[in-house]
This record gives C-alpha cells, sequence and structure tokens, in this order.
C-alpha cells in the first residue's frame, strides 16, 4: 500500500499536459473547423473498425500487448522497489514452486518486512490473484511481468468489450483505446509488481460488460462471464467488488423475479447452476487459502499481518491501535510515520473533507490525466442520461465506500475503471453536440483532447532524450498520474547482481540508515530462503547477528548499507572479530 499523497503538479509533463489544453480550448472556440477534414478522414476509419465489434476488442487487446512489448527498450521491464512489489513476488514465487504458502524460517526476524506475513506461516499479506499472475507470467513466458502484460491486454480489451454494451460502438472503440494509452503503457499498474489494478479492473469489465447483455439476451455465457468477474474480484479485491456487485445483484433479481422478457424461471435456474459453481468454488479455494496461510478459513489475508504490526485501522469509525513492540525501526517507521499520521489527520472533522477531496483528485488525475478534464463540463448532462444511470448509481455506491475508507489509491477502485471510461465517454458524447452560436466548439475539444492524448503519451515515451522530468524517487506521486513511475530499484538490482556472481551462498546483512525511506525495501526474499543463493537479513544486535551467522556458517557474509550513494558491498566483519579487534588495539 503507497500513501494517498495529492499528485505532483509541477512535474514538466503534467505542465504540458495542462498547457496543451489551455491552447486547445482556445483553438476550439477561435477555430473549431481547423482540421476537420484530416479528422474525418481519421474517424471514417475509425468508425469501420468499431463496427466490427469483434475485431474492434482484439485490436485494442493487441494493441495493448504490442505497443508496451515495442516501448521496452524505453521503457524496460520494471524492478520491484517497494515492499508490496516484494510481497505479490514472494506470493508468486510460492505458488510456482507449487505451494499455497510456506514455512517459518528458522531466522525469520532477521527477515521482517513490510507486507509480508511471518507466523502462522511465511507469505504475501494480499489476496492471491495478482500472485497468481505473476507465476503464470514466470511459468509461462520466464518473468512474471510478462503476467501482468497479458492481464493489462485483457483488461483493455474488456474494457472496449463493456463499453460496446453501454455505448455506440465508436465511442466503446475509444474507450477502450484510451485505456491502453492511460493505463497500459506507462502507469504504476503496467509499471510495478503490486497494483493488481489491471486484474481487479478486467473482473469489473466482465460484471458490468455482462450485466446488459445477460438481461437482453440470457445466454449461459454471460452468465458465466460475469460469474468469471465476480471470481476475479474475490481473489483481488473483494471490498470493492462488493460494491460494485450490490447494485449489480439487486438489478439482476428484480430482472429474474419481475423481467418482463426474462425467460421462464426454470429455464433461469438451469442456466445460472455453472455460474453459481463457479463463485461458490471459488470463495471455497480462497477459504482453504486462508486456512493454509493464516491458519482459519474466516481469516481472510491481511487480517493477520495488520494485527501484528499496524496501527492504523482502514475505516473511518475503527479506533488507532494500541502500537505492537516493533523489532525493527524501519517497521515502525513505516506504521507510525507513514500510516498513522495520516489517519490521525483524515480522522479528524477539520482534515475528514480536504483529505477526501484530496483522495477524489488523486483518483481523477490518475484516469483522466488533465486533457480528458474537459469534457466533464458537460457531467450533468451524462448522469442524467438513461443510458448510463445504472452506472451512476454504481459511482455513487462506490462514493459511499470509499468514504468510509481510509486509504484509497488508484487500483483499490480499479473494479470501477469501465463505468470510469463509460461516465466520461457520455459526456464527451455530449460535449461534441455542443455547438454555441453554432459553431462546433464541442466537436473541437473533443478531437483535441484526444488529440492531446496521443501527443502525450509519445512525449512521455521520450521522457529521457527529451530531458522531461518525471516524479523521482522517493516521491510517490507516481501513482497518481498516467505517466508514472519511472525505473526505479536499480541499485539494490545491481548490488544482487555482484552477489550472485560471486562463488557459493551469499548472506546479506542489510544496515539502514536512521532517516531510512521505508518504501524503499531490500530485505527480501524468495520463497525458499534456505535454498537461495542469495539471501537478504535486517541488521540487529551483537547477539541476534551472531545467531544468524551461525546459522548459515556456510555463507559468505556481506554488511549493504543501501542509503549510501552508490549503496556499499563491504565483507561483514561479525561482532566477536570486532570486540577482539578492539581489545587488541587497547
Amino acid at each position: 500500500m503507497l500513501l494517498p499523497n495529492p499528485p505532483d503538479t509541477q512535474t514538466t509533463p503534467t505542465l504540458i499536459e495542462g498547457g496543451l489544453t489551455f491552447i486547445a480550448v482556445a483553438v476550439a472556440f477561435m477555430s473549431p473547423r481547423l482540421g476537420s477534414s484530416f479528422f474525418l478522414r481519421v474517424e471514417g476509419a475509425f468508425g469501420k473498425l468499431a463496427r466490427r465489434q469483434g475485431l474492434a476488442v482484439v485490436v485494442v487487446g493487441l494493441a495493448a500487448l504490442l505497443l508496451r512489448l515495442a516501448i521496452l527498450p524505453l521503457c524496460p521491464i520494471p524492478v520491484p522497489f517497494v515492499p508490496d512489489d516484494f510481497s505479490f513476488l514472494l506470493a508468486g514465487d510460492t505458488f510456482l514452486h507449487g505451494r499455497l504458502t510456506n514455512p517459518t524460517p528458522a531466522m525469520w526476524i532477521h527477515f521482517e518486512t513490510i507486507h509480508i506475513t511471518m507466523q502462522p506461516t511465511y507469505m504475501s499479506m494480499y489476496f492471491p490473484a495478482q500472485g497468481l499472475v505473476l507465476a503464470a507470467g514466470k511459468l509461462l513466458f520466464g518473468h512474471p511481468w510478462y503476467g501482468l502484460l497479458l492481464t493489462s491486454a485483457l483488461m483493455c480489451a474488456a474494457i472496449c468489450w463493456m463499453l460496446q454494451a453501454w455505448l455506440p460502438p465508436t465511442w466503446a472503440l475509444l474507450g477502450g483505446l484510451i485505456a491502453v494509452l492511460h493505463l497500459s503503457l506507462f502507469s504504476y499498474w503496467i509499471n510495478t509488481y503490486h497494483a493488481a489494478g489491471t486484474i481487479g479492473a478486467l473482473g469489473g469489465a466482465l460484471v458490468l460488460g455482462a450485466l446488459p447483455r445477460l438481461m437482453k439476451t440470457a445466454h449461459q455465457r454471460y452468465g458465466v462471464l460475469m460469474a468469471s468477474g465476480i471470481a476475479i474480484l474475490v481473489l483481488t479485491r473483494p471490498y470493492e467488488g462488493l460494491l460494485l456487485c450490490m447494485p449489480v445483484a439487486i438489478v439482476m433479481g428484480h430482472w429474474a423475479f419481475f423481467g418482463k422478457k426474462r425467460p421462464a424461471m426454470g429455464v433461469l435456474a438451469r442456466r445460472a447452476v455453472f455460474p453459481l459453481a463457479l463463485i461458490v468454488a471459488t470463495v471455497g479455494w480462497l477459504g482453504y487459502y486462508d486456512y493454509r496461510a493464516f491458519g482459519s478459513p474466516s481469516t481472510p489475508p491481511y487480517t493477520v499481518d495488520r494485527a501484528t504490526y499496524a496501527m492504523a485501522p482502514y475505516f473511518v469509525w475503527q479506533s488507532q491501535r494500541p502500537e505492537p513492540a516493533y523489532r525493527h525501526e524501519v517497521l515502525r517507521s513505516f506504521y507510525y510515520e507513514c500510516e498513522l499520521k495520516f489517519f490521525r489527520k483524515i480522522h479528524t472533522p477539520a482534515g475528514f473533507l480536504p483529505q477526501t477531496l484530496i483522495k477524489a483528485l488523486t483518483v481523477l488525475m490518475f484516469f483522466a490525466g488533465i486533457a480528458l478534464l474537459t469534457p466533464l463540463i458537460m457531467l450533468r448532462r451524462a448522469i442524467m442520461d438513461r443510458r448510463i444511470r445504472f452506472l451512476v448509481i454504481c459511482m455513487l455506491v462506490l462514493t459511499a465506500g470509499m468514504l468510509v475508507q481510509i486509504f484509497t489509491i488508484p487500483h483499490y477502485v480499479a473494479p470501477f475503471t469501465s463505468a470510469f471510461y463509460a461516465i466520461g465517454l457520455q459526456a464527451m458524447r455530449h460535449l461534441r453536440l455542443w455547438s454555441p452560436e453554432s459553431k462546433p466548439v464541442g466537436l473541437a475539444l473533443v478531437r483535441l483532447s484526444v488529440t492531446i492524448c496521443v501527443l502525450m503519451a509519445g512525449l512521455r515515451l521520450f521522457a529521457g532524450p527529451l530531458a522531461l522530468a518525471l516524479p523521482e524517487w522517493p516521491s510517490y506521486n507516481w501513482n497518481f498520474i498516467w505517466y508514472g513511475p519511472d525505473h526505479f530499484g536499480t541499485e539494490r538490482v545491481r548490488v544482487e547482481s555482484e552477489l550472485n556472481q560471486m562463488p557459493g551462498k551469499q548472506l546479506a546483512i542489510v544496515r539502514y540508515a536512521s532517516k531510512h525511506n521505508p518504501f524503499e525495501e531490500w530485505v527480501y526474499n524468495s520463497a525458499d530462503i534456505d535454498g537461495s543463493k542469495v539471501i537478504w537479513a535486517r541488521d540487529m544486535d551483537a547477539s541476534d547477528n551472531s545467531e544468524l551467522l551461525r546459522y548459515y556458517k556456510d555463507r559468505q557474509v556481506w554488511l549493504v548499507q543501501p542509503d549510501i550513494t552508490p549503496a556499499t558491498l563491504l565483507p561483514y566483519q561479525a561482532p566477536e572479530l570486532s570486540n577482539a579487534v578492539a581489545s587488541v588495539a587497547h
């Protein structure tokens, strides 16, 4: 989990996007017919593709996949650099070994880290969907990231498919391609390992895309697709998934019992057997996973880890927990300095409203940027449309659910991604028809807003050669803008590569400086710690370190200091040897 700080509006891409949007508004009013012939040709070709709806879905998915692969030389495969990344990678490595969890390691106190449980078992604290995707990427393509890439492509295709059920085909295709530009190329959903945003958005799109089709045709395949989406949400973001599924369940129940064009109840019951069995099987498997990983089928992910380490609760009606006995200062720094201070700020009457508005702004900026804010001048008209009224109700339910939640980060609301785009596109449709003084100002604004999205993607791609400023680590503002993050975490990779090239097994004892940033975590290990070539451990007192060295007496031991630039890798001097040297010198 990364903290909900406001987006950094001072970074160069944001200023460029804001400047281009200002120019676009001026051009739309002063010369609304500029470039009309060019736009007409593009829109004609676009419309031909959009009318072939199945092909359009495939094209959107392939665009997300092939474009991200094509830009790898400039935007390489990311490396893990925050605790959440390492937590999900541990889950993926565990599943890849054919296990649901791992036994607590003997020296577990030295391996404690943020968002990873050590007791009753050694495992990620998170729900398992992202770990399963990472394991599939490693198994099928040799690297966990390719699992995220494939999921991102499926997400964009599913968003296009969902939009086709709610909007005309041309607008559905446009929405799918905007998702490619804003979510699948540069955002932290594809360039870190911790978001699970693509998976949640995929599940939500399947649910919302299947709903109107199922109510129109009652075909079993749409029931299966809806159940698949629900299963994905259960394994990814069940709280937000529940917020989405509640209005869906109400509408489905009303249709099933009172719908005028529904099939007979017996037919519906037979067609519902497999989808319901899929949902029940998913919930049952999750219960078994919870039993193996956390000791009880009724103990969901998060629970054990938060009870062990956290002081800040997740909901506004909950009180602060007492401070645990932390064995490592970096853990206390994270849970106190990073989490608890924000909780105390939003948990007061004076802080609740401004912090809630900041949370809403960060979500809006992530999904829309600046260029796509212009169509929101027609938001009132869009939300009054009967065509998308149900999606508006879904957003109201989400808003209520987020108001009572302390932390809100864009991937938390991922199940509603396709609903965000549907409402924004409907506003864009209204804006396109806006013609003050019989001038096609709205049409020009829509065309130029989309053009800016394309231009900004090109500028972001060449941010390095163009010397454009991106949020620098350890800034977390890339969490709230579509064009971040940059390529971070390379120092740990460099040190680990050096250790892997050395003969024999290695033990790296990590010693942080007093003001170390807890988000920049180095103590991460694979599922099979004792079998690893390199083990990362925390520096503790002389007695604990001596016990660690005795246990791993067959390893070469190193002291790693990440907060020195560049990070240092020195032979570790055992406490006994240090004391002996000091005595002789005395």
